[in-house]
């Protein structure tokens, strides 16, 4: 009887020990030295694997706002308070877990920007049962969005067209949350450096510095163009304090 009842006691232990517990992970994508990437930019897709198998367990984009821009950027926290709230963006799955498994969490943001989309990733170790809440996992995205406007990708210029045969070249540049940078303001224009580079049929020709005037996040500089050819204009901005780097591209034919 006893032999009965302990063969019992063990099988129970067993299912238990074995069962598959659904367990909470949440996920956020923050921009470096700025706010959460949420959906106003398209969101942060996020996989979760196992670390060991390669086996994706879940997958998603991160949805919601920004975040509180004081309580992100302003206030100092101390240890175990929130950066974030209710409504900041995030990634939240339930994964079924029978024993401690080792993830690797994958972050590429902005989802839907891809050519200045930048891929981070973390592993951590989830236990069955422990559900990982409130800030959750965040995972750090540098970098900025850097969009050149003027001129357009393989656009075709007559020389004769420029007005003082000056070309201008003007570009939008972002946090990678969206975030507006303008003179003066949070994310303070007169700390970054905006610079097209400029080749000349495959040939260096000339760095151009670039400045934003009076709208939020536009840079624009302007440069003599002599000759006629293929130019490649390369934009990037750099923040030498956080060293947030970002680059855009695009060949024009002047003729």
């Amino acid at each position: 009887m006893k032999c009965i009842v302990c063969i019992g006691l063990f099988s129970f232990l067993s299912m238990t020990l074995t069962a598959q517990i659904p367990t909470t992970l949440t996920v956020r994508a923050k921009a470096k030295d700025a706010k959460f990437i949420g959906s106003s930019i398209g969101g942060a897709f996020i996989k979760v694997t196992d670390a060991l198998t390669g086996e994706v367990l879940a997958k998603g984009y991160t949805k919601g706002t920004t975040g509180n821009t004081t309580t992100i950027m302003s206030l100092e926290l101390y240890m175990y308070e929130h950066k974030s709230d209710i409504y900041t963006a995030s990634f939240q799955t339930q994964i079924p877990l029978s024993e401690p498994t080792l993830i690797t969490i994958e972050a590429t943001a902005p989802a839907r920007h891809r050519e200045a989309a930048i891929k981070a990733s973390t592993q951590i170790w989830m236990i069955p049962g422990r559900n990982i809440l409130s800030d959750g996992i965040i995972i750090e995205i540098p970098g900025f969005i850097v969009d050149i406007l003027k001129p357009n990708t393989h656009q075709f210029i007559p020389k004769d067209s420029l007005d003082m045969g000056l070309l201008t070249i003007k570009a939008n540049m972002v946090m990678m949350c969206g975030c507006t940078i303008s003179d003066g303001g949070t994310w303070n224009a007169r700390e970054m450096e905006v610079t097209a580079i400029i080749k000349k049929d495959g040939t260096a020709f000339r760095s151009l510095p670039m400045a934003n005037g009076n709208t939020p996040n536009i840079f624009e500089g302007s440069f003599l163009v002599e000759e006629a050819g293929q130019y490649q204009i390369t934009v990037y901005g750099f923040d030498p304090r956080t060293y947030n780097a970002g680059v855009d591209v695009v060949n024009i034919i002047i003729k």
